[in-house]
């Protein structure tokens, strides 16, 4: 009869709509607007490409950049659903002007400082004092203003006591993966940028490094946040659970990024 939906309709009609349900989740579909601190570049590719592989319907857009510019911009309304800081301070200031719940802060590693030559360079395998050789005219390190490393690189040459002898010779990128360029390219003659970035391509096998002590600067300790903004909460919890996830910690420690507490170095 007209108007009466049978039982095996019925039974097609529930196996369709869950079919649907099923296939319109977030592990499967949607997208998750990324900012990440540009250390985290070649890492970070590593666990988008593991998300997709697991959640092929997953789009993943990512903006590398400096962690202080980030926070202005998502403070001015971008619209990024994930924010990976290189200090967790940055992280703070989020939660504290609810732009984000503390509950959805997520440590990811500590990032950590290295002295970085070309090859041919006159002085190599050097730690910060070499910095302040006549030798060494130019060397790159992230804006201090607004990008935690060129922070961090300040305090230790600081604390080596060459800061006013190596001050004047600075070249100051954007972030910390734009003064590693200064150096790779041969616009500086030495950089003190992130060991991340040395046991990434292009600058793996490639001049020579020494990695600076931990005590010689405050402690970079990185974390995430998923943005009370996000567009798709779920899709960007999907990349957090990846980031801390087992595979995830291994690519992380691979690119030299340890959990606080962990004493392991960067060899």
């Amino acid at each position: 009869m007209r108007g009466r939906l049978t039982a095996a309709g019925l039974a097609l009609l529930l196996a369709t709509t869950l079919l649907s349900a099923c296939g319109s989740g977030a592990d499967d579909q949607g997208t998750v607007r990324i900012a990440a601190a540009s250390d985290l570049k070649f890492a970070l590719e590593e666990i988008a490409a593991m998300v997709r592989r697991d959640h092929p319907g997953l789009e993943i857009t990512t903006t590398y950049g400096s962690s202080g510019q980030f926070v202005q911009q998502i403070r001015n309304g971008a619209p990024f659903d994930v924010f990976l800081s290189a200090d967790e301070a940055y992280v703070r200031d989020l939660v504290t002007e609810d732009l984000a719940d503390a509950a959805d802060e997520f440590p990811y590693g500590v990032g950590r400082l290295v002295t970085w030559f070309p090859d041919g360079a006159p002085e190599q395998d050097a730690g910060l004092g070499t910095l302040a050789e006549p030798a060494v005219r130019t060397v790159a390190i992230a804006n201090p203003e607004h990008a935690p490393y060129g922070r961090a690189a300040m305090a230790a040459l600081e604390s080596a006591g060459v800061l006013d002898r190596v001050t004047p010779k600075l070249v100051l990128g954007e972030n910390v993966a734009q003064a590693a360029e200064f150096a790779r390219s041969g616009n500086a003659d030495a950089g003190i940028i992130a060991l991340s970035l040395v046991l990434s391509d292009p600058l793996r096998g490639m001049g020579s490094w020494t990695e600076v002590p931990l005590d010689a600067y405050p402690r970079l300790d990185q974390a995430g946040l998923v943005l009370s903004g996000a567009a798709d909460r779920e899709a960007a919890m999907v990349v957090r659970d990846a980031m801390l996830g087992d595979e995830g910690r291994e690519v992380l420690a691979r690119y030299g990024f340890f959990l606080p507490g962990d004493d392991a170095g960067a060899g």
